[in-house]
């Protein structure tokens, strides 16, 4: 396999300005580049710009393939949606960290797996840019994630204690599943993590609940609010007012798991429940194959009653398709006789092995009929 390189940058808060897209096009003539995005693969060559520069200056979301198994995600949000010393307490490993840059924070996951298998129609950019709305919401269920991936490939000591457990890590959404996976979180680790995160309940507020809410503000921040709206058409202000109304009304639900593990007992822990989860899959499928066994013995003996008593008609049918000399004709002769052979099995007779050395005999100049008797056992 040759090698392979995929990079795609998403712009979500603003599009990309004309001078932007011109700036961003003298790195790359075959990139596919628009208002909101830049796409381009390498098999041979290979990228020419500074994806953390582009991350500062352009772009909101990113991501990485390589064919040898590193995987790069990295998602920019305003200081104002996402707090830097929040963010701080998850990210601490080279799976795992952020920085920050004029007033936004820029995280970075990865993750490389050399043992992984390519798959050439991965799931790109378009599966996975969710998180970061989720992210800017208050949902921080993306951030232990990431911590998770650090504790999973040794990164981080096994005295280190993980940080506040989310509310819903075992009721994934669509994208933080495909985060899961990108990533490459071992399920029955993410599975043992999850039992401390309290159950994801309905948390959109009502409208009533909203109004009441907003009567009781200042004018003077509401007043803030919708100049920012009208000016600037600035919608991060909606969002900080819903993440300050979820943490004044629900409290903040990063922190609903007061009792903290260590690395050590997640990952032993998570040994424990996979050798169990192995040992109950393993009895499931050797019951399955135990009843499949036990249908087809029944279904066996359903066919050898519907033939009995028929012996010489089958001879007779044998002889017929042997003499055809075609190889479908063989095959179905071949199944013929293992019904003869083990029909007189069950009524306990001698006959069947002296009429098959016969049968040998005669068609001893045959060797594709005698090279399937021998694969039958016959």
């Amino acid at each position: 396999m040759s090698e392979y390189q995929y990079y795609e940058f998403q712009a979500i808060d603003r599009p990309l300005t004309k001078k932007e897209m011109d700036e961003l096009r003298a790195y790359s003539t075959r990139a596919r580049i628009t208002s909101t995005s830049f796409v381009n693969d390498y098999s041979w060559g290979s990228f020419k710009g500074d994806e953390d520069r582009w991350m500062e200056k352009y772009f909101d979301a990113f991501l990485y393939l390589a064919n040898w198994g590193t995987h790069i995600l990295k998602l920019r949000l305003p200081s104002t949606l996402l707090d830097p010393d929040t963010a701080r307490e998850y990210c601490g490993s080279e799976s795992a960290f952020l920085r920050e840059k004029d007033g936004k924070v820029i995280l970075s996951f990865v993750s490389d797996d050399e043992e992984g298998e390519w798959i050439e129609d991965e799931e790109h950019l378009s599966a996975l840019v969710r998180v970061r709305a989720e992210l800017a919401n208050g949902d921080l269920r993306a951030l232990y994630l990431g911590w998770l991936l650090g504790a999973q490939i040794g990164e981080l000591d096994d005295n280190d204690t993980e940080p506040p457990v989310p509310t819903g890590l075992g009721q994934l959404s669509a994208s933080l599943n495909n985060l899961a996976e990108f990533l490459r979180i071992d399920p029955d680790l993410l599975h043992v993590a999850a039992q401390a995160s309290a159950s994801m309940v309905d948390t959109k507020p009502k409208p009533s609940e909203i109004r009441q809410w907003i009567a009781q503000l200042p004018a003077s921040e509401k007043d803030v609010v919708l100049a920012g709206l009208m000016i600037d058409g600035d919608r991060s202000v909606i969002t900080q007012l819903l993440q300050r109304y979820r943490k004044e009304k629900c409290g903040d639900t990063a922190r609903a798991s007061l009792t903290r593990r260590t690395v050590g007992e997640l990952l032993r822990d998570a040994q424990v429940y996979a050798e169990e989860r192995r040992r109950i899959e393993a009895e499931k499928q050797s019951r399955e194959m135990e009843r499949r066994k036990h249908e087809a013995a029944r279904a066996r003996e359903k066919h050898l009653d519907a033939i009995a008593g028929r012996e010489p008609q089958l001879w007779t049918k044998i002889e017929t398709l042997i003499a055809t000399k075609q190889p479908k004709s063989y095959d179905l002769a071949i199944k013929i006789l293992v019904d003869r052979r083990d029909l007189n099995a069950r009524n306990k007779g001698n006959s069947f092995q002296t009429r098959i050395d016969e049968f040998r005999q005669i068609h001893s100049r045959k060797p594709s009929l005698i090279e399937r008797l021998r694969k039958a056992g016959l």
